[in-house]
C-alpha cells in the first residue's frame, strides 16, 4: 500500500499507509533503520459498546497548508463521531505528536475511548524486543532493543492520562496481536511482555452532545530510558500544544522562503504542489545529507528490499532543484556526503546507506569471466554537474574549495579517462533504470555535462592547462555522440549502442524518454533539429493514450506492469518523464504562449498526485491509481525543477 503523509524533522521520520495508519518509522537516520517496517500501527475508537478500528473510516488526508504536519478528517456513520487529527514531528526533537479532536455527533453526552496500538520491530526485527509500563517517571508504555527506545503516551486536556494499557505477544503461537484486547473496548493491564511484541494505550474523553474534546497522544524516540524519559518531561513542561505550534510556524517560514513572483500565470494549484514538493523532499532527507529514494516499505513485498537509500543520481536531481529553489544549505550536506563516499579511483557505487556504507547492489563485478566495473557513471557525472549548478547559483568559493580536488578533479579524471580510445565515448556502464550495460545516451549527456563543468572549475581555480583538458573530453563525447548515436534513418537518438574493439557493433533503438538527456545537459539545444525530432517521437510513443496520461519510460516498459501489453500502454506513466516532457517544451519556448503545453503537464502532475500531494514513482495508466513507493523523492524533485524552469523562462519570453 503506497504510503502517504510523511512527517519528521531529518533524525525521525514517520509515514503512513493510505488507511492512516504508522507504517514506517525511521530513527535515528532517516532511511535506514526501520522499526516498523511496514507493520501498521492500529487506532480505534469505542463508545457506547461499539469499537471500530479508524482505518475503516471515511477519511481525508493532506497537510496543514505549508507545513509537514497532517489534516486528517475521519468520519463514522456508524458510532456519530467525527475526527481531526494533526500530525508532526518536532522540528528539533525526536517527539512525534498527534493532536486529536473528537467531535461527538449525537445528542447525548457520551465516553469516548481512542486507543493507540503499537507494532514495533526494532531494528527492522520483532525478535527480542520489550514493551512495559512505566508506572514510576512517565506513566507511558515502553518499547526497547538494545540503545532503541520509544515511549508511548497520551493526555487529555483535562489532565488526565493514559486510560488503561497492554502489553502482550504477537507473530508466535497463533498470536495475532495485543490490538485484538481492544476491540471489547478494554485492556488487560498486562504490564509487561518480551519477544515479539506489541502493545496498547487508551485514553478516555468526556464528549458532551454535539461537543469537541481533545487530547495528545505521543511517541518519543530516544537511545536510553533516561533521554525518553526527559523529553517525555519536557514536553510535559512544555505542552504539546505549544511544541506543536513552534513546530507548525517553523515549517510555514522554511516552505515559503522563495519569492513566489511569477506563479500567478501557473496558478494555485500547481503552486501549491510546489511547495509541498520541497517540504516532501525535506521529509525524505537525512539531516546528515542522505537524501533517500523512498522511505516507503511497502515495496519489500515485491523484491525483498527497498528504496530506502541515496542513490548519488537522484540526489544530484534533488540537490539541484533545491539550489534552484533557494536551498542553498541543503546541497552543502548532500555534498558532503558526495565528499565522504567518492572513492580514490574517482567514481560512487550504486548506491549508499544513510551511514554513508555502500547500499546493496545487483550489479556484478565479472560478466562472462571478464571483469567490469560496477557503476553507473551517469551518477558519478551528475555529482558534478550539481556542484557547478550549486556555485553558478551562489559562486559559494569558499564551500567548493573543499570539494575541488576529492571530488572534482578526481572524478572528472575518471570519466575524461574511462573512455574507448577509438570511438571516444564513454565505456558502457548500466543505466540510469538500472537494467541494461551499455553505452547510452543518457550517460554519454550526463559525462559531456560533467567535463564541461570540470573544465569550468579548472579555470576558475587558475588550472588553465586542465580546463583544456576536460573541455576537449566534453567535445569529443559530444561529436562521437552525435556520430554514433544519432540514427538519422530514425530521426532520433537511440538509447544506446554496443562496442567491440573500437566499433559499434549492435545499436539499441528503443524510444526511451531518457534521450531527454541530450537537451537537459545541454548537449544539443532544445530546439536543435535532432533535439526536436527525438523528444516529438519520444511523446508520440510513450504517451499514455488512456484518460490517465503521461509519459511511459520507454517503448515495452515491464516494470510493475500488470496484464498484458497493450500498444496504447507502453508502460506505466511516471512523473519523471512527464515532467521531462515539460522541461522541453519550456525550455524551446520563444513565446509565453509557446508554455501551454508545459503548463498542461504541470496541471497533469498536480492532478494526479494524491489528495495529500504526495507523487509516487509511477501511475496504474488505466485507473491513475498509485504504483510502487510512494512518495518517490525523484519525482517531487522533477517537478519542482519543471516549475524553476517555468518561472525562469516565463518573464523573459514575450507573449
Amino acid at each position: 500500500m503506497p504510503r502517504d503523509i510523511p512527517v519528521g524533522n531529518g533524525n525521525y521520520s514517520i509515514l503512513f499507509d493510505q488507511q492512516y495508519r504508522i507504517s514506517d518509522i525511521f530513527y535515528p537516520r532517516v532511511g535506514m533503520e526501520n522499526h516498523a517496517l511496514g507493520h501498521p500501527f492500529r487506532f480505534g475508537a469505542f463508545a457506547e459498546g461499539m469499537f471500530s478500528w479508524l482505518s475503516d473510516w471515511q477519511k481525508t488526508m493532506s497537510y496543514l497548508e505549508d507545513t509537514l504536519a497532517s489534516d486528517v478528517k475521519l468520519h463514522s456513520d456508524d458510532m456519530k463521531l467525527e475526527i481531526r487529527c494533526n500530525d508532526c514531528v518536532d522540528f528539533v526533537s525526536p517527539i512525534f505528536m498527534r493532536k486529536i479532536r473528537v467531535r461527538n455527533l449525537a445528542a447525548n453526552p457520551r465516553e469516548v475511548r481512542l486507543f493507540f496500538h503499537h507494532d514495533f520491530h526494532i531494528r527492522g526485527t520483532a525478535v527480542g524486543d520489550t514493551a512495559y509500563f512505566d508506572p514510576v517517571k512517565t506513566s507511558g508504555v515502553v518499547h526497547y532493543k538494545t540503545d532503541r527506545y520509544f515511549l508511548a503516551n497520551s493526555r487529555t486536556n483535562s489532565g488526565e492520562g493514559i486510560f488503561q494499557y497492554a502489553c502482550g505477544v504477537k507473530e508466535s503461537a497463533g498470536a495475532l496481536g495485543t490490538w485484538k484486547d481492544a476491540e471489547d473496548g478494554y485492556l488487560s493491564g498486562n504490564p509487561i511482555a518480551q519477544g515479539a511484541v506489541d502493545s496498547v494505550i487508551s485514553v478516555r474523553l468526556a464528549v458532551d452532545g454535539n461537543k469537541e474534546s481533545e487530547c495528545n497522544y505521543w511517541i518519543i524516540a530516544g537511545k536510553s530510558y533516561d533521554e525518553v524519559q526527559r523529553r517525555n518531561s519536557f514536553l510535559n513542561a512544555r505542552t504539546p500544544e505549544k511544541l506543536f505550534k513552534r513546530t507548525i510556524d517553523f515549517w510555514r517560514l522554511w516552505a515559503t522562503r522563495r519569492d513566489h513572483n511569477g506563479f500567478e500565470d501557473l496558478g494555485d494549484q500547481i503552486s501549491r504542489l510546489y511547495r509541498r514538493s520541497l517540504l516532501i523532499i525535506k521529509s525524505q532527507t537525512d539531516a546528515d545529507g542522505a537524501i533517500i529514494a523512498s522511505n516507503d516499505s511497502d515495496i519489500l513485498q515485491f523484491n525483498k528490499d527497498t528504496y530506502a537509500y541515496m542513490w548519488p543520481r537522484d540526489g544530484a536531481f534533488v540537490t539541484m532543484a533545491m539550489d534552484e529553489a533557494g536551498y542553498r544549505v541543503f546541497s552543502k550536506h548532500f555534498f558532503d556526503f558526495c565528499l565522504a563516499t567518492i572513492l580514490p579511483q574517482g567514481w560512487y557505487f550504486h548506491k549508499y546507506q544513510a551511514d554513508k556504507s555502500p547500499g546493496s547492489s545487483w550489479h556484478p563485478w565479472v560478466v562472462a569471466g571478464q571483469q567490469q566495473l560496477p557503476i553507473q557513471e551517469d551518477e558519478t557525472a551528475l555529482v558534478l554537474i550539481s556542484l557547478w549548478n550549486h556555485y553558478r547559483l551562489y559562486k559559494d568559493v569558499d564551500m567548493i574549495k573543499d570539494y575541488y580536488g576529492p571530488i572534482i578533479k578526481s572524478a572528472a579524471n575518471f570519466i575524461n579517462d574511462y573512455r574507448d580510445k577509438t570511438t571516444l565515448l564513454p565505456l558502457e556502464s548500466y543505466d540510469l533504470w538500472e537494467e541494461r550495460r551499455e553505452v547510452l545516451t543518457f550517460t554519454c549527456s550526463a559525462i559531456f555535462a560533467a567535463l564541461s563543468a570540470a573544465a569550468n572549475f579548472a579555470e576558475a581555480f587558475g588550472e588553465a592547462d586542465l580546463a583544456i583538458i576536460y573541455r576537449r573530453g566534453a567535445e569529443e563525447v559530444k561529436q562521437a555522440m552525435i556520430k554514433n548515436l544519432y540514427d538519422a534513418a530514425l530521426g532520433r537518438f537511440l538509447r544506446g549502442v554496443t562496442l567491440e574493439n573500437g566499433a559499434v557493433v549492435s545499436n539499441d533503438s528503443t524510444i526511451d524518454a531518457s534521450i531527454a538527456g541530450v537537451f537537459l545537459f545541454g548537449v544539443l539545444p532544445a530546439d536543435d533539429p535532432l533535439v526536436v525530432s527525438s523528444m516529438s517521437q519520444v511523446e508520440e510513443k510513450l504517451w499514455i493514450k488512456t484518460p490517465v496520461g503521461g509519459l511511459a519510460r520507454y517503448e515495452q516498459d515491464r516494470y510493475q506492469v500488470t496484464g498484458e501489453y497493450q500498444p496504447n500502454v507502453p508502460g506505466n506513466p511516471w512523473f519523471i518523464t512527464t515532467m521531462w516532457l515539460a522541461d522541453w517544451y519550456i525550455e524551446k519556448s520563444k513565446t509565453k504562449r509557446d508554455l501551454g503545453r508545459a503548463k498542461e503537464l504541470l496541471t497533469w502532475a498536480s492532478e494526479h498526485a494524491m489528495p495529500s500531494g504526495v507523487m509516487a514513482e509511477q501511475l496504474n495508466p488505466f485507473n491513475g491509481s498509485a504504483l510502487s513507493v510512494s512518495p518517490l523523492t525523484w519525482s517531487h524533485a522533477a517537478f519542482t525543477e519543471a516549475v524553476n524552469r517555468y518561472l525562469g523562462r516565463y518573464p523573459i519570453l514575450p507573449p
